[in-house]
C-alpha cells in the first residue's frame, strides 16, 4: 500500500509537489506547473498539505 508522503530527495521548498509527484509517477515539473497556474487556490493546499503530511523515510 503506498502513502503519500513529502519527498526527501526531490525539494524546492517543503518537498511537497515531489512527494505528489512520486505518489502519481510524474514529473515534479509539471506538478509544480500545477501548483504555479492554479496559485491562488493551490497556495492554501500547499500549506495545508505541509502541515499533513510526513517526512518521507529514508531506507
Amino acid at each position: 500500500m503506498r502513502k503519500l508522503t513529502k519527498s526527501s530527495t526531490d525539494k524546492s521548498l517543503m518537498g511537497v509537489c515531489g512527494g505528489i509527484a512520486e505518489f502519481f509517477g510524474i514529473s515534479s515539473f509539471v506538478v509544480r506547473l500545477l501548483f504555479f497556474l492554479t496559485f491562488t487556490v493551490s497556495l492554501w493546499v500547499y500549506f495545508i498539505l505541509n502541515i499533513i503530511l510526513v517526512e518521507k523515510r529514508s531506507r
